[in-house]
């Protein structure tokens, strides 16, 4: 039995980079044997254990091959007759595809040292075209590693998988899944590109695909091109180091402008509203998180006023407010201001412009705090008269600490 160190901690050593995780393959062995020496088995679908002493994970070397279509597609055979290449050959780039022994040698059958010193992400072999999600990890670990070039023939190769319908087959946990990862990685807009470029996108995200190529007012938005425009927003959202609901809600917030009738443009008028929709039913197709769907719903709905709130009245901030239910989720308001503010940098010439908009719904916040919601209760009669009242009571407050005219 040999143990070899394999994947993302071979690499990520060979690149200077910080282990996360380490993962082991195990060579000679069989299940039992792996029993006898106190491995604790947690696979289902091929045999996977767990150390006895530092719980990592040991997994049986394995070939794989494709029985149906999509993910899920494959059946498996670990043996201790398979070799340590034949289970190097199922995975996905070259730069994942080295191993390690205990003494430090590099088993490489596939240049992934080379790939990694040309800063190349290029698919092992033909088995690529099996799994679908490999299309997701390439385009993830294109946001990742952000001066790595794809091979063309691993483009081809995602193209002719796109065109062959594997992605129609793509369950909704695992596009999430690698979504959500690629989004925290260093330039999440790349993963865009990537999946854009080779049709993905419009097969898995065709409310964001659209968005490319439609027009903006160049006054507002001198970059034109809306996609271009989320993109970066969505990068200034990872320069920021904000969380993933916050990124999410950059990447959906200006779904609605893909439905814009052509007459209106460069105008965009009603667009909250058509994303706010359209923001629905990508969350429910990809069963996303509550976190990242009502935050996202929420930026879909308010961007557009958040971004014009020097303009607003005391009473539409209040309202605002109230309806974002931000006294009750000051946290989650916080991260809508957040995606605003990415919404407004996103622009080019205005990546380092001031931004006024967080302060002032986070002054109005507070003046709203302030009002004693108990000391009106306890002058009114009924529910409706101390809503009125409490309402009342919350623009003045704004009105003041904001200094607004009557």
């Amino acid at each position: 039995m040999r143990i070899f160190t394999v994947g993302g901690a071979v690499r990520d050593e060979l690149l200077g980079l910080p282990v996360q995780d380490r993962d082991y393959v195990v060579v000679g062995a069989s299940p039992d044997e792996m029993l006898e020496r106190g491995f604790k088995p947690v696979g289902r679908d091929f045999p996977v254990f767990l150390h006895p002493t530092t719980h990592e994970e040991y997994a049986l070397a394995r070939t794989e091959r494709k029985a149906g279509h999509g993910y899920t597609g494959f059946s498996f055979h670990a043996a201790p007759e398979v070799g340590l290449e034949e289970d190097l050959a199922r995975r996905d780039l070259t730069i994942n595809a080295i191993a390690r022994a205990d003494d430090g040698a590099l088993t490489d059958p596939f240049h992934g040292v080379a790939d990694l010193q040309a800063r190349v992400l290029r698919h092992v072999g033909p088995a690529f075209v099996e799994d679908p999600v490999r299309i997701l990890r390439v385009a993830r670990f294109a946001a990742r590693f952000i001066g790595f070039s794809i091979a063309p023939e691993t483009v081809d190769l995602m193209r002719r998988m796109v065109s062959g319908g594997e992605v129609d087959h793509l369950v909704a946990e695992r596009v999430w899944q690698e979504l959500a990862r690629g989004l925290m990685e260093a330039r999440p807009s790349r993963m865009i590109e990537v999946l854009r470029e080779c049709g993905a996108l419009a097969r898995l995200l065709p409310e964001l695909d659209r968005l490319f190529g439609v027009p903006q007012r160049a006054d507002y938005h001198p970059e034109i091109d809306t996609g271009v425009h989320v993109m970066m927003a969505l990068d200034h959202s990872a320069r920021q180091g904000y969380a993933l609901p916050v990124r999410f809600a950059v990447l959906m917030h200006d779904l609605g402008k893909g439905l814009t009738p052509a007459a209106d443009l460069p105008r965009h008028p009603g667009h909250e509203a058509r994303s706010v929709e359209l923001v629905g039913e990508v969350c429910a197709r990809l069963k996303t998180p509550a976190d990242c769907r009502d935050l996202a719903l929420l930026v879909a709905r308010y961007h557009g006023d958040i971004r014009r709130g020097p303009e607003l009245r005391a009473a539409t901030i209040t309202r605002l407010l109230e309806s974002a239910d931000a006294l009750r989720r000051p946290q989650r308001f916080e991260q809508l201001l957040e995606a605003c503010a990415c919404d407004f940098h996103g622009r080019l010439g205005w990546e380092e412009k001031p931004n006024p908009d967080a302060q002032l719904f986070l002054s109005a916040l507070d003046a709203v705090r302030s009002v004693d919601a108990a000391a009106i209760a306890s002058r009114c009669s009924d529910a409706v008269q101390i809503s009125a009242q409490l309402h009342a009571a919350r623009v003045s407050a704004v009105k003041r600490v904001l200094a607004l005219p009557d």
